[in-house]
This record gives C-alpha cells, structure tokens and sequence, in this order.
C-alpha cells in the first residue's frame, strides 16, 4: 500500500465533513435572504410617497380586471340559477282526456332526461289564462275549451343540446301534439358569458405587462442610483445572483403592497355598490348580492401581484446588469 492511500481519511469522516460545511452554507445562504429581504422593505420606507405611488399604480392595474373577473363569476352564478329553471311544455292534443292525460304524464316523468314534471289540464290552463288576462266573464261563455292540457317538464340536463334531444324524443310519444321550448336567451347568455372570459383573460394580461412596466421602471431607477455600488461588489466577485437578490426582493415587496392596495378596493368597492344593486334586484322581485373575492380568491389576486413584480424587477435587473462592466 502506497503513502498517499496511507494518508487518505476513511470515507465516512470525508462525509461528516462535508455535511457541516453544506449545512453552513444553506444557513448562510437563507441569513442573507433574510437580510436583504429586510434591507429592501427598510429601501422602501424610507421613501414612503414614492412607494406608495407605484403600489397604487399597481393596484389600479389589478383592480380592473380583478373587478371584472368578479362580474363574470356573478353572471356565471346568475346563468346557474337560469339553467336550474330551464323548462319545455308539452302541449297534448285536443282530444285527450284528464285521465290520459295523467296517464302521459307519468310516461314522460318516466323519461330518464326528465327530472320533475308538472300536469296543467285543459281546465286548470283556462283558469290561469283568466286570472292573468282578467277575462273570466268574457271566456266563461265559451261552450268549449280551446286550451289544451299541457304538461311542464324540468329536464335533467339543462344544456341546450340535452334539452333538445329531449324535446324530439318526447315529440314522437302518443298524444303529444307540440312541444315547445325557447332556448335563445339562455344561448345568448352563455355567449355573453364567454365573450366576458375572453375580455377579462385580454384585460388581465394587458394590465399585467402594465404592472411589469411600472415595477420594471421603478427598479431600473433604483439600479442606476446604486451603480457605483454595484460595479464595486461586482469587483470583489460578487456574482449577478448576488447583486439581483435586493432587488428582486424590492419587487416582490411591490407587488405585495399593490395586491394588498387592490384587495382593499376591491372591498371598498363592493361595500359601495351592495346597497343600490341589492335595492335594484329588490325592484325586480329577486335577491342578489355581489361576489366576494373569499379565501381562494383573496390569495390568487396577492400571489400573482407579487410574482408579478418579483418578474418585473428580474426582467429591469438583468437587462442592466448586462451593461454594467466593473472598471
């Protein structure tokens, strides 16, 4: 056995020294992001005016398509309450009597697309056809009923397609002279609806290069104001890591304050707006109160804002420390 393989230690002692070594590193490592964290929000504070100006800026960006967004969610919510009262009559012919009516009635309650059904016979029809037009006299000397019975089914799937499989399956049952269902509006609405999704995803990433550009901008100028001190690290081999992590850390800050700043619009909004749109729904016989960003809602808006300026500060910073050449 040769000297040098004499003098080498054993593998395991190699390892346990390692490990302390790596363990320093990492703490050292999460010390100095902890310390630059701090420095860059005390940066901030120190120029409050300035600060604030940019987190509103950024909030105003993240408000609109934010506000939006919660428009579609109540529209969505709205189009689910319409589907749930999407029906189709079945007007039976004029020669079926109640009892065959009835008897038609269970066959299509039968049907594995209906949910629930509703019989109104011929008598029951003209009743509420007088109470709504207020001709009881008028159509009470009639000899006979022109009305015919009729049955109203809830479908089991609302969509429109179902809906109108629905609706050819039960026009070919026996006694069944027409059925009738009006599907436009609730198509018109879910084509609404998805224009609102596609204008909200444009808006949403318009107003987020816009939140880029501030934080850009605003980092940019941080960078040249701290050149000097950047070309001195950069001597003594501070690596472009190293020098990016402060401000990385600023626009991340940022992007906090001006997601915090957006929530508390949008919830000074909402508060603002609650009693004239619940008084107008009032005005219509219904109940209707606006979205809330909630829990889920609250963290996306705040986890996106600071990523956004943590991109935003990434973009500013490496672009010019490309240019910056120690001397």
């Amino acid at each position: 056995m040769s000297r040098g393989a004499a003098r080498q230690p054993p593998r395991g002692a190699r390892s346990q020294g390692q490990g302390p070594r790596a363990g320093s590193r990492l703490r050292a490592w999460g010390r100095h992001h902890r310390a630059m964290s701090l420095d860059s929000a005390r940066r901030l504070l120190r120029h409050p005016v300035g600060s604030l100006l940019t987190m509103l800026a950024i909030a105003i960006a993240l408000v609109l398509p934010a506000a939006l967004w919660l428009a579609l969610d109540s529209a969505r919510l709205l189009d689910a309450e319409l589907e749930e009262s999407a029906t189709l009559t079945v007007y039976l012919a004029h020669q079926v009597d109640e009892a065959q009516a009835g008897r038609i009635d269970e066959a299509i309650a039968a049907h594995e697309g209906v949910a629930r059904t509703r019989l109104i016979t011929a008598a029951e029809g003209m009743a509420e056809f007088q109470q709504a037009l207020g001709l009881a006299d008028a159509l009470g000397r009639l000899d006979d009923n022109p009305l015919p019975a009729s049955v109203v089914v809830t479908p089991v799937d609302p969509a429109p397609e179902a809906v109108r499989e629905l609706a050819e399956s039960l026009q070919d049952m026996t006694g069944v002279d027409e059925v009738r269902l009006d599907l436009a509006w609730l198509e018109r609405l879910r084509h609404l609806a998805e224009l609102g999704s596609r204008v909200a995803l444009a808006l949403g990433v318009l107003f987020g290069l816009g939140v880029l550009l501030v934080v850009g901008n605003t980092i940019r100028l941080a960078v040249e104001s701290r050149r000097r001190e950047i070309e001195v690290v950069m001597l003594i081999g501070a690596t472009h890591a190293f020098v990016r992590r402060p401000f990385l850390y600023s626009g991340a800050w940022y992007g906090l304050g001006g997601g915090l700043l957006a929530w508390g619009l949008l919830g000074l909004g909402s508060e603002w707006l609650a009693a004239p749109v619940s008084a107008l729904a009032a005005s219509y016989g219904a109940t209707f109160r606006l979205p809330q960003l909630g829990a889920a809602g609250s963290a996306t808006l705040l986890i996106c804002s600071t990523l956004l300026g943590w991109l935003g500060a990434w973009i500013a910073v490496s672009r010019h420390l490309a240019e910056i050449r120690p001397r």
